[in-house]
């Protein structure tokens, strides 16, 4: 048994004590309630179970939920998808997601979304031409799989919240 003490969404959890071998997604989906995070393939391929990681310098990565314990994620900060949207506003990505239909039956979107945050904040610290745009975000969704090929919507949703506020995530043309 582990004691877990962790911020989920910008808010504290812990102390809880879990068993060493619970998943995250598990813990998260029957512990929390918080059921936005999906169980897909059980083995990490798909990454619908992927969640945010924020590393104290500011910086972020995604992470499988499926096959990771929850113990590892003893005093992290994470965010779920279900804290993308703010005092009842959904994210640019969210609306993007929804103006694209990007998201058919929806099992793999949490990831997605998850990984298309990754990058926006990626993207805001450190811009990148505009050339290399469509390579960027090709290699951030990269991994994610989706079983009703809604792959191009994925795409063209992070797409579009990047040219609607291109100042912030692209280099300046000269």
């Amino acid at each position: 048994m582990t004691m877990l003490n962790l911020t989920i969404n910008g808010r504290r959890h812990g102390p809880i004590e879990v068993r060493d071998d619970l998943s995250m997604n598990d813990f998260l989906r029957e512990m929390l309630g918080m059921t936005g995070t999906k169980f897909g393939c059980g083995v990490a391929q798909c990454l619908s179970c992927a969640i945010i990681v924020d590393n104290p310098d500011g910086t972020s990565y995604t992470s499988p939920t499926c096959v990771v314990s929850a113990a590892s994620f003893d005093g992290k900060a994470i965010r779920t998808v279900e804290g993308h949207a703010k005092d009842g506003e959904l994210s640019a990505l969210q609306k993007a997601f929804i103006d694209r239909f990007a998201f058919q039956y929806g099992y793999c979107t949490p990831g997605f979304l998850n990984e298309g945050q990754v990058l926006l904040e990626r993207l805001a610290r450190a811009p990148v031409a505009r050339d290399t745009l469509e390579t960027t975000i090709a290699d951030a969704l990269d991994g994610h799989l989706c079983r009703c090929t809604g792959y191009i919507k994925y795409y063209q949703a992070v797409r579009d919240v990047i040219l609607a506020d291109s100042k912030r995530y692209l280099i300046a043309d000269r």
